[in-house]
């Protein structure tokens, strides 16, 4: 869930998410249950299909470890925090996050001092820019969210790097690389020995892709862009997918997610070409996505991708 924040100079106002999802009355998105083996040295906390839990990722070398998002809020953060330290005992803990959302890493006080924490630079730079009016946003989703942000410290990385960073874990490379703008403007991958991927929200199992489309206040997504990187992406050809959120998978959900992206933009051009007003084209998208996609959950979402495609086809 990415609700909205005003973008750098905006004018101040009070940010909304109007239309996405209504996660009220969802289970408190608390990261639960052990880390799962996916891939040797690689474990998983699973999402278990909680609004606003994604799935946290720790990686285990012989003389260090990664961990990989932290759940939202301090909680949340000590909570994967314990699990990383059980699994790499005295190793050197790593932290990064796929993006800046807080569900992703609103949870990064926990490990301040007790592990080095990494961001590539436009992380940090959206963090600074959006952190606050996130916070606020998300604590007016429901009081079980706001309960679970309580207390929140935004915290600054001890290390930014710009395109690319390569993490020895011992015997296992993690390389980190921006690849935004795309879900958000600075989205990360983490690519473990070739054939481990975190994507974050640039993909989900099942789930109808989070497109942030908020304009004025948030209208960074980028879907041109996000459609070239899924084809990156896919062209790695890993063995393993960890989505944001839903089940752990296969190179499929990538291709899944990207054919679904070509639809929305394909239609959303044509649909204007023939003189459709972007709500008609919304309207006509959304029909035709939930029967097309029906397995997929959350819906509210395809609105948000149209509207980005059809704003994308004025300019070409």
């Amino acid at each position: 869930m990415c609700p909205t924040e005003p973008s750098s100079g905006a004018a101040s106002a009070e940010p909304t998410a109007q239309g996405a999802p209504d996660v009220s009355d969802a289970p408190a998105p608390i990261v639960t249950g052990e880390p799962v083996e996916v891939f040797d040295g690689v474990f998983v906390i699973p999402d278990r299909r909680v609004e606003l839990v994604p799935n946290v990722g720790i990686v285990v070398g012989e003389k260090a470890a990664l961990v990989i998002d932290t759940g939202i809020g301090p909680r949340n953060g000590a909570y994967v925090l314990e699990q990383a330290r059980r699994l790499a005992g005295r190793r050197h803990l790593y932290l990064t996050v796929t993006h800046f959302h807080p569900e992703h890493g609103f949870g990064a006080q926990a490990f301040k001092g007790a592990a080095t924490i990494l961001y590539n630079r436009g992380q940090r730079d959206e963090l600074h820019r959006k952190g606050s009016a996130y916070l606020d946003m998300f604590k007016g989703l429901g009081p079980h969210i706001a309960a679970e942000l309580d207390g929140v410290d935004l915290v600054d990385p001890d290390v930014t790097y710009d395109d690319r960073a390569e993490i020895d874990l011992g015997g296992r490379t993690a390389v980190l690389r921006t690849v935004g703008p795309a879900h958000t403007a600075s989205d990360q991958i983490v690519l473990v020995d070739d054939r481990v991927l975190f994507g974050g929200d640039l993909f989900e199992t099942r789930i109808f892709p989070i497109t942030p489309y908020f304009p004025p206040y948030d209208a960074d997504v980028d879907g041109g862009r996000w459609i070239t990187v899924l084809d990156q992406l896919a062209a790695l050809d890993p063995e393993i997918v960890v989505p944001g959120h839903g089940e752990v998978t296969d190179v499929s959900v990538i291709r899944d997610v990207r054919d679904y992206f070509v639809h929305v933009r394909d239609e959303a051009a044509r649909l204007r070409a023939a003189g459709a007003s972007v709500d008609e084209a919304a309207a006509a998208i959304d029909k035709d996505a939930r029967v097309r996609w029906n397995t997929w959950e959350r819906p509210e979402w395809i609105g948000f991708a149209a509207r980005t495609f059809y704003e994308a086809a004025a300019t070409g």
